[in-house]
Protein backbone atom coordinates (compact mmCIF):
# COMPACT_ATOMS: atom_id res chain seq x y z
CA UNK A 1 0.00 0.00 0.00
CA UNK A 2 1.16 3.63 -0.39
CA UNK A 3 2.68 5.34 2.65
CA UNK A 4 0.11 6.59 5.13
CA UNK A 5 0.42 9.45 7.59
CA UNK A 6 -1.32 10.80 10.66
CA UNK A 7 -4.63 12.32 9.61
CA UNK A 8 -5.26 9.90 6.71
CA UNK A 9 -8.62 8.12 6.58
CA UNK A 10 -8.22 4.38 6.10
CA UNK A 11 -10.09 1.09 6.22
CA UNK A 12 -8.94 -2.41 7.22
CA UNK A 13 -8.81 -5.12 4.56
CA UNK A 14 -9.13 -7.84 7.23
CA UNK A 15 -12.58 -6.48 8.15
CA UNK A 16 -13.75 -6.02 4.56
CA UNK A 17 -13.29 -2.25 4.89
CA UNK A 18 -16.54 -2.00 6.87
CA UNK A 19 -15.51 1.01 9.00
CA UNK A 20 -13.46 4.08 8.19
CA UNK A 21 -10.85 5.32 10.67
CA UNK A 22 -8.58 8.30 11.03
CA UNK A 23 -4.92 7.54 11.66
CA UNK A 24 -4.08 9.29 14.96
CA UNK A 25 -0.64 7.81 15.66
CA UNK A 26 1.99 5.59 14.05
CA UNK A 27 4.14 3.18 16.05
CA UNK A 28 7.11 1.02 15.11
CA UNK A 29 7.32 -2.69 15.90
CA UNK A 30 10.65 -3.81 14.53
CA UNK A 31 10.62 -2.87 10.88
CA UNK A 32 6.79 -2.73 10.76
CA UNK A 33 4.58 0.35 11.00
CA UNK A 34 1.46 0.02 13.18
CA UNK A 35 -1.31 2.61 12.83
CA UNK A 36 -3.40 3.67 15.82
CA UNK A 37 -6.93 4.26 14.53
CA UNK A 38 -10.09 6.02 15.67
CA UNK A 39 -13.43 5.59 13.92
CA UNK A 40 -14.77 8.65 12.11
CA UNK A 41 -18.43 7.77 12.82
CA UNK A 42 -18.21 5.20 15.61
CA UNK A 43 -16.47 5.47 19.00
CA UNK A 44 -14.04 2.65 18.22
CA UNK A 45 -10.28 2.65 18.77
CA UNK A 46 -8.13 0.02 17.06
CA UNK A 47 -4.69 -0.57 15.60
CA UNK A 48 -3.57 -2.32 12.44
CA UNK A 49 -0.34 -3.06 10.53
CA UNK A 50 0.32 -1.03 7.42
CA UNK A 51 -0.22 -4.11 5.25
CA UNK A 52 -3.86 -4.26 6.40
CA UNK A 53 -4.71 -0.66 5.56
CA UNK A 54 -6.22 1.02 2.53
CA UNK A 55 -5.96 4.82 2.34
CA UNK A 56 -9.30 6.20 1.16
CA UNK A 57 -9.83 9.13 -1.19
CA UNK A 58 -11.80 12.23 -0.25
CA UNK A 59 -14.64 11.12 -2.54
CA UNK A 60 -14.79 7.69 -0.90
CA UNK A 61 -14.85 9.27 2.58
CA UNK A 62 -17.55 11.73 1.52
CA UNK A 63 -19.74 8.92 0.16
CA UNK A 64 -19.20 6.87 3.33
CA UNK A 65 -20.12 9.79 5.57
CA UNK A 66 -23.19 10.61 3.48
CA UNK A 67 -24.38 7.00 3.65
CA UNK A 68 -23.89 6.71 7.41
CA UNK A 69 -25.30 10.15 8.16
CA UNK A 70 -28.42 9.63 6.05
CA UNK A 71 -29.33 6.59 8.10
CA UNK A 72 -28.50 8.28 11.39
CA UNK A 73 -30.38 11.48 10.55
CA UNK A 74 -33.47 9.48 9.64
CA UNK A 75 -33.29 7.55 12.90
CA UNK A 76 -32.78 10.70 14.99
CA UNK A 77 -35.65 12.38 13.14
CA UNK A 78 -37.90 9.42 13.92
CA UNK A 79 -36.85 9.62 17.57
CA UNK A 80 -37.61 13.35 17.71
CA UNK A 81 -40.97 12.86 15.99
CA UNK A 82 -42.10 10.10 18.36
CA UNK A 83 -45.35 10.35 20.31
CA UNK A 84 -43.60 11.74 23.40
CA UNK A 85 -44.63 15.26 24.39
CA UNK A 86 -42.56 17.87 22.60
CA UNK A 87 -42.25 21.21 24.41
CA UNK A 88 -41.90 24.33 22.26
CA UNK A 89 -39.49 26.66 23.98
CA UNK A 90 -37.02 29.50 23.83
CA UNK A 91 -34.21 30.61 26.14
CA UNK A 92 -34.93 33.13 28.89
CA UNK A 93 -32.23 34.02 31.42
CA UNK A 94 -30.52 30.58 31.44
CA UNK A 95 -33.95 28.95 31.67
CA UNK A 96 -36.38 27.72 29.06
CA UNK A 97 -39.78 29.35 28.53
CA UNK A 98 -42.89 27.48 27.45
CA UNK A 99 -45.49 29.09 25.23
CA UNK A 100 -48.03 28.98 28.10
CA UNK A 101 -45.71 31.27 30.13
CA UNK A 102 -44.47 28.69 32.55
CA UNK A 103 -40.71 28.61 32.79
CA UNK A 104 -38.64 25.47 32.80
CA UNK A 105 -35.13 24.28 33.43
CA UNK A 106 -33.74 21.22 31.59
CA UNK A 107 -31.00 19.22 33.25
CA UNK A 108 -27.50 20.65 32.73
CA UNK A 109 -24.83 18.46 31.15
CA UNK A 110 -21.06 18.21 31.51
CA UNK A 111 -19.82 16.24 28.51
CA UNK A 112 -16.20 15.04 28.71
CA UNK A 113 -15.00 13.52 25.45
CA UNK A 114 -11.74 11.99 24.26
CA UNK A 115 -12.42 13.06 20.66
CA UNK A 116 -12.52 16.75 19.64
CA UNK A 117 -14.52 16.15 16.48
CA UNK A 118 -17.14 14.04 18.25
CA UNK A 119 -17.38 16.58 21.06
CA UNK A 120 -18.16 19.30 18.52
CA UNK A 121 -20.88 17.15 16.91
CA UNK A 122 -22.39 16.39 20.31
CA UNK A 123 -22.43 20.05 21.37
CA UNK A 124 -24.29 20.90 18.16
CA UNK A 125 -26.88 18.28 19.00
CA UNK A 126 -27.35 19.49 22.60
CA UNK A 127 -27.92 22.97 21.20
CA UNK A 128 -30.66 21.66 18.91
CA UNK A 129 -32.41 20.22 21.97
CA UNK A 130 -31.97 23.49 23.94
CA UNK A 131 -29.96 21.62 26.58
CA UNK A 132 -27.31 23.60 28.43
CA UNK A 133 -24.00 21.75 28.10
CA UNK A 134 -20.37 22.37 28.95
CA UNK A 135 -18.05 20.37 26.70
CA UNK A 136 -14.52 19.44 27.75
CA UNK A 137 -11.99 17.64 25.55
CA UNK A 138 -9.84 15.27 27.61
CA UNK A 139 -8.00 12.19 26.47
CA UNK A 140 -9.44 9.07 28.03
CA UNK A 141 -6.41 8.42 30.24
CA UNK A 142 -6.63 11.98 31.65
CA UNK A 143 -10.30 11.87 32.58
CA UNK A 144 -9.94 10.12 35.99
CA UNK A 145 -7.57 12.75 37.36
CA UNK A 146 -9.66 15.72 36.15
CA UNK A 147 -13.31 14.73 36.51
CA UNK A 148 -13.67 15.53 40.23
CA UNK A 149 -12.44 19.11 39.81
CA UNK A 150 -14.59 19.61 36.70
CA UNK A 151 -17.68 18.44 38.61
CA UNK A 152 -16.80 20.84 41.41
CA UNK A 153 -16.38 23.69 38.93
CA UNK A 154 -19.49 23.15 36.79
CA UNK A 155 -21.90 21.26 39.16
CA UNK A 156 -23.85 19.53 36.38
CA UNK A 157 -26.86 17.29 36.87
CA UNK A 158 -25.80 14.94 34.06
CA UNK A 159 -22.25 13.75 33.31
CA UNK A 160 -20.93 12.10 30.14
CA UNK A 161 -17.59 10.27 30.11
CA UNK A 162 -16.82 9.05 26.62
CA UNK A 163 -14.38 9.00 23.72
CA UNK A 164 -13.11 5.82 22.08
CA UNK A 165 -12.65 2.24 23.26
CA UNK A 166 -12.20 -1.22 21.81
CA UNK A 167 -12.18 -4.87 22.81
CA UNK A 168 -8.99 -6.80 22.05
CA UNK A 169 -9.80 -10.17 20.55
CA UNK A 170 -7.62 -12.71 22.35
CA UNK A 171 -7.87 -15.44 24.96
CA UNK A 172 -8.12 -13.06 27.94
CA UNK A 173 -11.90 -12.83 27.51
CA UNK A 174 -14.60 -10.24 28.23
CA UNK A 175 -14.03 -10.36 32.00
CA UNK A 176 -10.46 -9.06 31.91
CA UNK A 177 -10.14 -5.26 32.17
CA UNK A 178 -6.77 -5.38 30.41
CA UNK A 179 -8.58 -6.61 27.30
CA UNK A 180 -10.13 -3.16 26.73
CA UNK A 181 -8.32 -0.13 25.39
CA UNK A 182 -9.90 2.55 27.57
CA UNK A 183 -12.57 0.97 29.78
CA UNK A 184 -10.34 1.17 32.87
CA UNK A 185 -10.16 4.96 32.51
CA UNK A 186 -13.94 5.29 32.25
CA UNK A 187 -14.39 3.02 35.29
CA UNK A 188 -11.90 5.08 37.31
CA UNK A 189 -13.64 8.27 36.23
CA UNK A 190 -17.05 6.99 37.27
CA UNK A 191 -15.67 6.09 40.70
CA UNK A 192 -14.21 9.58 41.04
CA UNK A 193 -17.55 11.11 40.01
CA UNK A 194 -19.34 9.00 42.62
CA UNK A 195 -16.85 10.18 45.22
CA UNK A 196 -18.09 13.68 44.37
CA UNK A 197 -21.80 12.70 44.32
CA UNK A 198 -22.94 9.22 45.35
CA UNK A 199 -26.67 9.68 44.74
CA UNK A 200 -27.66 8.08 41.42
CA UNK A 201 -30.50 10.56 40.88
CA UNK A 202 -28.60 13.69 41.90
CA UNK A 203 -25.88 13.06 39.32
CA UNK A 204 -26.82 10.98 36.29
CA UNK A 205 -23.78 9.41 34.60
CA UNK A 206 -23.32 7.98 31.12
CA UNK A 207 -19.95 6.30 30.57
CA UNK A 208 -18.24 4.30 27.83
CA UNK A 209 -17.67 4.07 24.10
CA UNK A 210 -17.47 1.27 21.52
CA UNK A 211 -17.22 -2.22 23.05
CA UNK A 212 -16.66 -0.85 26.58
CA UNK A 213 -16.85 -3.06 29.68
CA UNK A 214 -20.51 -2.37 30.42
CA UNK A 215 -20.97 -4.47 33.58
CA UNK A 216 -18.03 -2.89 35.40
CA UNK A 217 -19.13 0.63 34.44
CA UNK A 218 -22.57 0.02 35.95
CA UNK A 219 -20.97 -1.58 38.99
CA UNK A 220 -18.73 1.49 39.42
CA UNK A 221 -21.80 3.74 39.58
CA UNK A 222 -22.80 4.72 36.04
CA UNK A 223 -26.55 5.04 35.42
CA UNK A 224 -26.05 4.17 31.75
CA UNK A 225 -23.12 2.68 29.90
CA UNK A 226 -21.95 0.88 26.80
CA UNK A 227 -21.68 -1.77 25.54
CA UNK A 228 -23.69 -4.77 26.83
CA UNK A 229 -22.97 -6.90 23.74
CA UNK A 230 -19.56 -5.27 23.09
CA UNK A 231 -20.79 -3.74 19.84
CA UNK A 232 -20.02 -0.37 18.28
CA UNK A 233 -21.95 2.71 19.39
CA UNK A 234 -22.54 5.85 17.38
CA UNK A 235 -20.93 9.18 18.26
CA UNK A 236 -24.32 10.69 19.18
CA UNK A 237 -25.60 7.87 21.40
CA UNK A 238 -24.44 9.58 24.63
CA UNK A 239 -26.37 12.73 23.65
CA UNK A 240 -29.56 10.79 22.99
CA UNK A 241 -29.30 9.11 26.40
CA UNK A 242 -28.73 12.46 28.14
CA UNK A 243 -31.62 14.08 26.27
CA UNK A 244 -34.06 11.68 27.89
CA UNK A 245 -33.02 12.76 31.39
CA UNK A 246 -32.51 16.46 30.63
CA UNK A 247 -36.03 16.80 29.18
CA UNK A 248 -37.99 14.40 31.42
CA UNK A 249 -39.67 15.70 34.56
CA UNK A 250 -37.94 15.18 37.88
CA UNK A 251 -41.21 13.64 39.02
CA UNK A 252 -40.84 10.72 36.63
CA UNK A 253 -38.58 7.68 36.85
CA UNK A 254 -37.52 6.57 33.37
CA UNK A 255 -37.15 2.87 32.60
CA UNK A 256 -34.08 1.57 30.75
CA UNK A 257 -36.34 0.29 27.98
CA UNK A 258 -37.68 3.81 27.33
CA UNK A 259 -34.18 5.30 27.20
CA UNK A 260 -32.65 2.57 25.05
CA UNK A 261 -35.35 2.69 22.38
CA UNK A 262 -34.44 6.37 21.78
CA UNK A 263 -30.80 5.55 20.94
CA UNK A 264 -29.21 4.79 17.59
CA UNK A 265 -27.48 1.56 18.65
CA UNK A 266 -30.24 0.06 20.80
CA UNK A 267 -30.09 -2.63 23.45
CA UNK A 268 -26.91 -4.28 22.18
CA UNK A 269 -24.95 -1.06 22.58
CA UNK A 270 -26.59 0.81 25.47
CA UNK A 271 -27.93 -0.29 28.87
CA UNK A 272 -28.68 1.12 32.29
CA UNK A 273 -30.88 1.38 35.34
CA UNK A 274 -34.09 3.16 36.35
CA UNK A 275 -33.28 6.84 36.86
CA UNK A 276 -35.22 9.98 37.69
CA UNK A 277 -35.52 12.78 35.13
CA UNK A 278 -33.85 16.17 35.64
CA UNK A 279 -36.33 18.58 34.03
CA UNK A 280 -38.12 21.12 36.26
CA UNK A 281 -40.98 23.49 35.57
CA UNK A 282 -41.80 26.72 37.39
CA UNK A 283 -44.61 29.23 37.51
CA UNK A 284 -45.20 32.11 36.94
CA UNK A 285 -42.90 33.65 34.41
CA UNK A 286 -42.27 37.30 35.29
CA UNK A 287 -43.69 39.69 32.67
CA UNK A 288 -40.52 41.80 32.27
CA UNK A 289 -38.06 41.28 29.48
CA UNK A 290 -34.81 41.78 31.37
CA UNK A 291 -32.51 39.87 29.05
Amino acid sequence: MPDFKIGDVVSRKSYDSDILFKVVDIKKEGDKKIAVLKGICFRLEADAPETDLVVRTDDYVREYNDRINRGIEMKVRNINNSKDKIIKKKFYRNYTVREDKNFSKPGRVLHIDGDKDYLSKCLEQYKKYNIECVGVYLKERDQPSKVYQLLKEYTPEILVLTGHDGYLKNDKGYGNIDNYRNSKYYIQSVREARRFESNLDSLVIFAGACQSMYNKLIEAGANYASSPYRVLIHALDPVLVCKEFALTSIGKIISPQDVIRKTITGVKGIGGIETRGKYREGYPLEPYNTL
